[in-house]
């Protein structure tokens, strides 16, 4: 499990309970580290893509080479 996972859930876990006892400050809590979760798993994303672009690039200057 990645972090940006284990923090969206762990998030909607905290949030969840903050609503179910009335404790506006963990559900707040929880809500951010949901959407810290989203945004790191965005940027992972995004890295991956650009390896992938990257790593695209490389095999086609390695082929065009020979």
């Amino acid at each position: 499990m990645s972090n940006g996972t284990y923090d969206q859930v762990a998030g909607k876990i905290k949030e969840t309970t903050g609503k179910v006892i009335g404790d506006k400050e963990v559900e707040t809590e929880g809500v951010l580290q949901n959407l810290q979760g989203k945004a790191t798993e965005a940027v992972e994303d995004v890295k991956d893509t650009v390896k992938g672009v990257v790593s695209h690039f490389t095999k086609d200057d390695d082929s065009s080479a020979g």
